[in-house]
């Protein structure tokens, strides 16, 4: 049935092409009608991208499966799946079936927010813009500034791509792998442990943010706190190397 639904497809611009053809070559045609076939054509051949992206987006949901979690977040005390995990989860999926992906910002209704803008589409030529509004005022929970505003435009457009790109292609994150919550736990660290860390890799000039991208944190308070001795153990070895280079 799908293949004699797609046949006629093909052959209905292929019948509108030929009368566009003879009309044209008639010298007798009106300028207007003529016009107006073209208009069809060009409204056919729009309906019939949009079916193939809509076809096409339902195969590609229904072949992504649950991408697991594999980051945890210390503010919030929840675990969830990076960009870049979703992004190398779905990625390979949604080309096969024709999908190229980009993102861009737009203009927002209020300071305070930025627009990210998710622009999927097709190779058959249908494409759809989704967008949404995300805080980049660099301001946490309680109202205090947490970040800079670079920091936070940065934060608000990653979070903007990770939220379009699940909510486009329907993707569920949860604890179906091993990559996340079962090997992190869900207890962060103390204060006091998040202090001894930050004192650590301070007094020996270590990058706290690229401490954290390789531990996979958001932030010093977001290890798992059966991992600090873990931690302490790779920082104090990192120290070890650093003066043995030095000397």
């Amino acid at each position: 049935m799908n293949d004699i639904v797609k046949h006629q497809e093909q052959e209905q611009p292929a019948t509108m092409l030929s009368i566009i053809a003879r009309a044209a070559s008639d010298p007798n045609t009106d300028i207007d009608k003529l016009e107006r076939l073209l208009a069809m054509k060009r409204e056919m051949d729009a309906e019939q991208a949009k079916q193939s992206y809509n076809r096409a987006l339902k195969a590609a949901q229904t072949e992504i499966g649950v991408v697991g979690f594999n980051k945890f977040n210390g503010q919030t005390k929840s675990s969830y799946a990076t960009l870049e995990k979703i992004d190398a989860a779905v990625r390979p999926i949604y080309t096969k079936h024709g999908f190229s992906i980009s993102y861009d910002t737009g203009d927002t209704p209020s300071e305070g927010l930025m627009r990210v803008l998710c622009i999927v589409a097709h190779q058959d030529g249908h494409e759809r813009t989704y967008k949404l509004d995300v805080p980049n005022d660099g301001k946490g929970a309680k109202g205090g500034d947490v970040m800079t505003k670079t920091h936070a435009t940065g934060s608000g457009l990653s979070y903007g791509k990770r939220y379009l790109l699940t909510a486009v292609f329907n993707i569920q994150t949860g604890e179906n792998d091993d990559d996340g919550n079962s090997a992190g736990g869900t207890t962060c660290v103390s204060d006091e442990q998040a202090e001894t860390i930050r004192q650590m890799l301070q007094d020996n000039d270590f990058d706290i943010r690229g401490f954290c991208d390789y531990f996979k944190v958001d932030a010093i308070t977001s290890i798992p706190a059966n991992r600090y001795d873990g931690v302490i153990r790779d920082i104090k070895q990192k120290i070890a190397a650093k003066h043995r280079n030095n000397s």
